[in-house]
């Protein structure tokens, strides 16, 4: 199902462009631009755990791939701002074995990435919370049967009513907005005859 990228992310097509973001400093990168807005190599190389210099090669090599771009045009080289070049980002495995291991790559360092961010979200923010954000916050383990395509429809679905608060101009948001991590995991699971039984 086409949901028409209602979010505004890059679709990220091209195996080499999967790969270079396969890499723990790249993702960090991304994930603080997209979180904090525009920064230079400097500010972001804390957060990333790795130096200026070899942050701001990662940079450039996100922005051979489109991924991040300058945030000032002409801006002073030294102090160079980047910003991400969407919202967020999204990719599919192609049908090559290629496109299908470099997405697989790609996927194996994100679970890596954000693997734990639920345990550490429940020991480090959670119990600060007041009782209004605490309410609304929790997390759900849903399993469905369905087929491929229905599972195409519910994730266009969730996207359907994700995209209006995520495309929202901030000037729009609401008193006492905050961000809000929305993670989401569809895991199919392996078919009832490979498994070799009833799942």
């Amino acid at each position: 199902m086409d949901s028409g990228n209602r979010l505004g992310d890059i679709e990220i097509t091209d195996p080499q462009a999967m790969r270079a973001l396969a890499h723990p400093v790249r993702l960090a990168i991304l994930d603080r631009l997209h979180r904090h807005g525009p920064a230079t190599a400097t500010q972001l190389a804390p957060d990333v755990g790795a130096t200026p210099s070899v942050t701001s090669w990662h940079l450039r090599h996100l922005a051979g791939f489109g991924l991040v771009r300058d945030a000032e045009a002409g801006a002073d080289r030294r102090q160079r701002k980047w910003e991400a070049a969407a919202r967020g980002f999204r990719f599919e495995a192609p049908e090559d074995e290629e496109g299908r291991s470099a997405a697989r790559a790609l996927s194996r360092e994100m679970f890596v990435r954000y693997g734990d961010l639920p345990s550490r979200w429940a020991v480090e923010v959670e119990p600060g919370l007041d009782p209004l954000w605490q309410g609304a916050a929790g997390l759900a383990n849903t399993r469905v049967v369905v087929s491929a395509e229905e599972l195409a429809a519910i994730q266009d679905e969730i996207e359907r009513v994700l995209a209006p608060y995520v495309t929202r101009d901030p000037a729009e948001r609401p008193a006492g907005s905050r961000g809000v991590q929305l993670m989401r995991y569809a895991l199919p699971e392996q078919d009832e005859e490979q498994a070799g039984g009833i799942l």
